[in-house]
């Protein structure tokens, strides 16, 4: 069997282990600092301000995605433990984070 490969249908029984988007998002600092970057890359020229290193599980990581979403007023996802909000938002997450108690960083230069 190839390294790479999936099993789609098999009549043996037994578990499959699917990855976990949690494994993929422990590869990001935890450090207790919460980094803001705007990126542009891959989208067209259009920018997201990624926040990442928020210590929450995926449930409470969209629920504080939908309150940030609300207060900066524009659409955004979480993908792999990173939250994406749609435009340059980074002073209003900076001070929206702070109040919520977080340790935040810009990256990339304000």
């Amino acid at each position: 069997m190839m390294k790479n490969s999936k099993l789609v249908y098999s009549t043996e029984s037994g578990r499959v282990r699917a990855e976990s988007k949690n494994e993929q998002s422990n590869s990001l600092p935890q450090d207790g600092i919460i980094r803001l970057m705007r990126q542009t890359k891959g989208r067209k020229g259009k920018g997201v301000t990624l926040i990442n290193g928020l210590p929450l599980a995926s449930k409470e990581l969209k629920k504080l995605a939908k309150t940030l979403k609300q207060k900066c007023g524009c659409g955004g996802t979480v993908k792999n433990g990173i939250i994406e909000i749609q435009g340059d938002h980074r002073d209003t997450l900076e001070q929206e984070l702070v109040t919520r108690g977080y340790k935040v960083t810009p990256v990339n230069g304000k």
